[in-house]
């Protein structure tokens, strides 16, 4: 069975539809300390990382920042004093896309590193 990070993101055009309900509960195992919520209508994925600083936090928002660079898929990070929380929802289509469950694994990928 392949594991999510073994995927890239494909760009991702408006008209595209969203994950269903079923087919995010068929990828959610694959990131199971992600949260998937809904906020102005829009689901989203999000998981604070935990680190022992500041510096830490900031080195590993930049680490994903560059995962998202190239891949072409863009999060919220949001960085404060020992965690990083990152959300990720494709905006184009309002919701969530496989891109986005792909992009969960890569980022935990890079936090066990």
């Amino acid at each position: 069975m392949s594991s999510l990070t073994d995927f890239r993101c494909v760009p991702c055009r408006g008209g595209e539809p969203t994950l269903t309900d079923e087919e995010i509960a068929g990828l959610q195992p694959q990131v199971s300390e992600w949260v998937v919520y809904e906020k102005d209508g829009i689901k989203r994925l999000e998981r604070t990382f935990k680190f022992k600083n500041f510096v830490q936090a900031l080195e590993f928002t930049n680490q994903v920042g560059g995962l998202a660079e190239e891949e072409g898929h863009h999060p919220a990070l949001l960085t404060e004093w020992g965690r990083v929380t990152v959300t990720w929802w494709t905006h184009k289509i309002k919701g969530l896309h496989r891109n986005d469950f792909i992009m969960a694994a890569k980022t935990d990928k890079q936090y066990n590193a």
